[in-house]
């Protein structure tokens, strides 16, 4: 491993993420590795690591290479792997264009979701094609303590039970994953949302995120939320060939979803990079084993 490993220091809505560019997929970076420097107390800390790949040197991402020269190799604190995270996509494009890889503009990333498509607006906002969320059947209920709701079950390429709740309160500390049955609706485990009204078509969320906890953001969990709400209002833009906007208000701030009549989502954000330095190799190594 070198000795030198350079990283930043990133977040989107306050969901952060320890970047570390690799471009030709040199490091090794286990789970123990990225539990560690995700480690908020003993480590750099974040929600998740960003690792930047050439997609033609990662053996995940080689048949997206033709489509996008980048892929984001994302990891989630404790170290397993998430097929997708919105608010890293953010943040990863930002990364790319302030290093000089990506322009103002289109980009494409690929992800283990697919290929997701980007748009660096000149205000510094960031828009990201979400793909097509998936509304799995059957009935869903997730629980703190004594109560307990029904859940929607959304797929948007990782699985989500979005709970409509009358105080985010309720949905208690969140330093454990809440209770979702039936367990076999999410054999890999599950991102659970606690959601409010806030006004027309404006709501707020609370999110428990598998392998992570309570995070201050989580964007495909607001893309979750946003699908969840219009068909809880009645509105299916493949139906009705309307756009439905929602705005979802997270801890860490705010994001803008759009689902579009050909069921793109789309979702716009703010991404910071807030830091940049070295990691020291040696203490990586020894924290991995």
């Amino acid at each position: 491993m070198s000795t030198r490993i350079g990283f930043l220091k990133g977040h989107g809505t306050e969901n952060d993420f320890v970047i570390v560019p690799d471009p030709e997929n040199a490091l090794e970076l286990g789970p123990g590795a990225v539990a560690a420097l995700c480690d908020r107390r003993a480590g750099i800390g974040g929600d998740g690591l960003l690792h930047v790949v050439r997609s033609a040197a990662h053996p995940d991402a080689r048949a997206m290479a033709a489509d996008a020269e980048w892929f984001m190799d994302y990891r989630n604190g404790d170290g397993s792997i998430a097929e997708m995270c919105g608010n890293g996509v953010r943040v990863f494009a930002h990364y790319l264009q302030r290093a000089g890889h990506a322009v103002e503009g289109d980009l494409a990333v690929a992800t283990r979701g697919g290929v997701k498509h980007v748009h660096l607006a000149k205000n510094g906002d960031i828009t990201v094609g979400m793909g097509r969320a998936r509304l799995p059947g059957g009935d869903v209920t997730v629980s703190v303590g004594e109560r307990s709701w029904p859940a929607r079950n959304v797929n948007m390429s990782n699985p989500h039970a979005v709970a409509f709740v009358d105080d985010l309160a309720h949905a208690g500390a969140l330093y454990a994953p809440p209770p979702v049955s039936p367990a076999v609706a999410y054999p890999d485990g599950v991102n659970v949302e606690f959601v409010v009204d806030r006004g027309l078509r404006h709501v707020a969320m609370r999110v428990h995120e598998r392998g992570v906890g309570e995070t201050r953001s989580c964007g495909t969990g607001a893309c979750a939320v946003a699908v969840a709400t219009a068909r809880r209002d009645g509105a299916d833009p493949a139906v009705t060939g309307t756009p439905a906007t929602y705005t979802v208000d997270v801890p860490g701030g705010t994001l803008v979803i759009t689902e579009r009549p050909d069921g793109e989502i789309e979702m716009t954000g703010p991404a910071v990079i807030v830091a940049e330095g070295e990691i020291d190799a040696e203490w990586l190594e020894n924290a991995a084993r």
